[in-house]
């Protein structure tokens, strides 16, 4: 299917607090009637997502490439394939991970059981971003479901073709009684989230996180912040230059920048900085050409919004332009673009850029780096080039982020045995693997003692000295 293949989304019907309160309770009620509890039923909804992603690979990768301007095969990869392999890991483990833990009882409470029960939260809300409309929905969602709980997922609305297309499918492929999309804006988001639910998740930016945050308290519902931030990256004097570039150039300019763990802005040293500026230049020619906006292989911003905050970053003083810059704000087209002799206070350095817009900072000595980096917020994600052992253990200990990635940047959200969350502005909570089945999932503490056993008096008042000090011994 081609792009021009993609119809344009019907209007949303009107979708309010009642709405909200009467899809809510329909999927409570589902929940209660232990529907989704059974390993049975949440293998079939994992095979379900599956299928899905196969069966429909060519009208999601179309509806992708309209919303995000995205080349098919990096659709597929970053969007379809990436979920995919999610939730084989889910149903490769899902057995295991659903099994009681048996936990060591201390003496003095024996004969006795102790172990660990996962069970699920109950009803979740899913609320994705529009940059991996597929993979930020689905995701999460697999999670949810391979824990046992029910589902209201909520697309986002600044990639509607996407967005129209999993509200069309999802239905088809799971559980309709447990598994509910609502599409919309604002107005749809703010009723859903005057709803209790037993857990939220939220991907997205700072400011609305906060406005999730502050909703779900009301009711004391947890929540998973994925947030984003400016992630750096550190290119030692001893990097394989080449390697880094090449590792940049991908986590920068994959879906033109509009990714939360892209690389934001990089240190390179002094050094090598020439020999660096020269090897992402030869990388963004061999990967899009002299000319990329004629490139089938670069994305396009999601729309002129976004291409005109970008456009304003670059119109500000503190650094000058190495490579790229052009920019059409409606064609929401902007360049793979290289800045050097960045100043810190330049505007592209007081925001996370989330555009294929690159700032290159010169450091001496690696302390001013891990100095920047703890004067600001906690990164999402932090990159790091060295040959040497002792540098990235001193970036580990100096630095705290979401993740590290050595050598290399973005791979570690692929590692399914990885959490991946941020800490601090950059969110809290984790998903992905053994992570996303814990944090939809209640780890509940049971102690079992046979019918047959008589009290011990040991804890049991008076407590003459002979009790006291052999409960000491044993306690």
């Amino acid at each position: 299917m081609s792009q021009t293949d993609v119809k344009a989304p019907s209007p949303v019907a009107t979708f309010g607090a009642t709405e909200a309160s009467a899809v809510a309770t329909r999927l409570r009620t589902t929940f209660a009637s232990g529907r989704t509890r059974p390993v049975q039923w949440r293998q079939e909804q994992l095979e379900g997502l599956l299928r899905l992603l196969s069966e429909h690979e060519d009208e999601l990768v179309a509806a992708l490439g309209a919303d995000l301007g995205r080349a098919p095969f990096e659709a597929w990869a970053a969007d379809l394939r990436a979920t995919g392999r999610e939730v084989e890991d889910q149903l490769r483990h899902l057995a295991s991970w659903m099994a009681p833990e048996k936990r060591r009882v201390p003496l003095l409470f024996r004969p006795g059981r102790a172990e660990v029960v996962n069970e699920p939260l109950g009803v979740v809300l899913v609320i994705a971003p529009w940059n991996y409309p597929v993979q930020l929905l689905l995701a999460p969602m697999a999670a949810a479901l391979a824990a046992g709980n029910a589902v209201l997922a909520k697309p986002s609305e600044v990639a509607p073709m996407t967005s129209a297309a999993l509200a069309k499918l999802l239905p088809l492929y799971l559980d309709p009684n447990a598994v509910v999309v609502v599409e919309g804006g604002v107005a749809e988001t703010t009723a859903l989230l005057e709803q209790r639910w037993d857990h939220v998740f939220y991907t997205g930016n700072g400011t609305v996180g906060r406005i999730v945050a502050t909703a779900a308290a009301a009711h004391l519902t947890p929540v998973t912040l994925e947030l984003g931030g400016k992630s750096p990256v550190i290119i030692a004097r001893d990097a394989n230059l080449k390697l880094a570039a090449s590792r940049v150039a991908f986590s920068k300019f994959l879906n033109a920048g509009q990714t939360c763990v892209a690389t934001d802005h990089v240190w390179v040293h002094r050094d090598v900085e020439q020999q660096f500026l020269d090897a992402i230049a030869a990388e963004v020619a061999k990967r899009y050409g002299k000319d990329p906006r004629t490139s089938k292989d670069f994305g396009r911003i999601v729309n002129t919004g976004h291409a005109r905050r970008i456009s304003r970053l670059l119109d500000g003083n503190g650094y000058e332009v190495a490579l790229g810059g052009q920019v059409d704000v409606e064609a929401r087209y902007v360049a793979p673009t290289v800045l050097r002799a960045v100043s810190r206070d330049a505007a592209v350095m007081g925001q996370e850029i989330f555009g294929p817009v690159l700032p290159v900072l010169v450091f001496d000595d690696l302390a001013e780096v891990t100095d920047a980096i703890n004067a600001g917020d906690k990164p999402l994600a932090l990159y790091l080039f060295t040959g040497s052992d002792e540098t990235v253990d001193r970036v580990v200990a100096e630095t705290s982020s979401g993740g590290i990635c050595v050598n290399d940047a973005i791979t570690h959200l692929l590692v399914s045995s990885l959490p991946f969350g941020g800490v601090g502005e950059s969110g809290y909570g984790s998903y992905h693997g053994r992570a996303g089945f814990d944090t939809f999932s209640h780890r509940k503490a049971i102690y079992r003692r046979p019918s047959w056993l008589i009290d011990p008096p040991l804890l049991n008042a008076p407590y003459p000295s002979w009790k006291q000090k052999l409960v000491r011994r044993l306690f």
